[in-house]
């Protein structure tokens, strides 16, 4: 049991400030040490922590923080392509850790982080945050109370921004990240797994880079990233989940739209607009009776996170499985599993062909 969480975070870029944000909101928290070799990121890091009772210690290395050690949970959000190397290091403490997404970039570097988590007693947690988010966790909530019936069809749709500038920009390229179905898509494949609760049998994606990073390039290099898809997943129980993806579409109303089919009914969930949409069956020529409530999400998580008070309530759980009070909810083997299905997703765009997840050793 632990009260007071001493917390180290290895990565000082966009997301590490985020759980700062977050973090800095929960009482009986203190960050106590940072891992970064680039002194910008670090010093802008410094500036969201502030004030504090212990002052925060400041590593270029990973290995430099676990010598000191003196922390009891610490959260990688360093780049894709580091989480090996990174987790290596920290499997060697007794510490906490949650590994933002994707868990590593290869399939053979994401089991092997799967095999080393399951042999440590202290939680390990992978950083898939949309399942955090409020209003989606409503629209989970419902469909496990059997709201829709027996499920048959899922669908997801992010329409949104592109990639955003990044330190090296090391997220131009798949080799970096995994690829945009690992790096990106991880969340929704997540997702899948969660809501229809089977494993995945089949994988197919067409998708390509066609609109962003064409003219960019990184000593004479093209980025390589697909910025829009569709993906169908056949489940083993006969179930199917879609997810639609656009990253050129930042000025739709709803970055996220989830909706899912039953011989009962139809939910859907949009987010940022928080509305969790009940359509029930009715017959032909009937009356419509759909029903329409908002979720809402408390102001400081909006304001600490951009990813729709996510990160927030993910850490909130995080902190009390480091505590001692609660289960880890998202595993490593959680993590495996989403990294393989992104794989698989870039293997069928690749070579336009159905990917059997059992070629993939699933």
């Amino acid at each position: 049991m632990v009260s007071k969480v001493r917390i180290a975070i290895v990565g000082a870029g966009m997301m590490a400030r985020e759980h700062i944000r977050n973090l800095r909101l929960f009482p009986g928290v203190e960050i106590v040490a940072l891992a970064d070799p680039v002194v910008v990121s670090i010093d802008k890091a410094l500036k969201t922590i502030g004030d504090q009772e212990t002052e925060t210690r400041v590593h270029q290395t990973v290995e430099a923080l676990v010598a000191e050690g003196g922390f009891d949970a610490v959260i990688v959000a360093s780049p894709n392509f580091t989480h090996r190397a990174v987790l290596e290091a920290l499997f060697e403490t007794d510490a906490a850790i949650l590994c933002e997404k994707p868990l590593c970039t290869t399939l053979a570097d994401a089991r092997w982080a799967a095999h080393r988590a399951a042999g440590r007693a202290a939680p390990f947690w992978v950083g898939m945050e949309y399942r955090f988010m409020p209003p989606a966790q409503k629209f989970i909530d419902e469909l496990n109370d059997g709201r829709v019936g027996r499920l048959h069809m899922l669908s997801i749709r992010e329409h949104r921004f592109p990639f955003l500038p990044k330190v090296g920009d090391w997220n131009r390229f798949s080799e970096n990240t995994g690829g945009t179905m690992v790096e990106k898509c991880c969340h929704f494949f997540d997702l899948m797994r969660l809501i229809v609760g089977s494993e995945p049998e089949r994988v197919f994606c067409s998708g390509a880079m066609d609109v962003n990073h064409l003219d960019e390039r990184y000593d004479g290099r093209t980025p390589d990233i697909i910025d829009n898809s569709f993906t169908v997943v056949d489940f083993k129980d006969g179930r199917r989940a879609m997810l639609d993806l656009c990253m050129f579409a930042e000025g739709a109303k709803n970055q996220e739209e989830i909706a899912a089919v039953g011989d009962k009914a139809r939910l859907e969930v949009k987010i940022p607009e928080g509305a969790l949409v009940f359509s029930p069956r009715t017959g032909l020529g009937k009356p419509k009776q759909v029903q329409t409530i908002v979720i809402p999400v408390e102001a400081k998580a909006l304001k600490a996170g951009t990813h729709h008070g996510a990160t927030f309530y993910q850490l909130q759980a995080f902190l009390a499985a480091v505590r001692g009070e609660g289960p880890v909810q998202v595993t490593a083997d959680d993590g495996l599993r989403a990294v393989a299905m992104g794989l698989a997703a870039e293997i069928s765009a690749r070579e336009h062909r159905v990917v059997a997840m059992n070629e993939l050793g699933f």
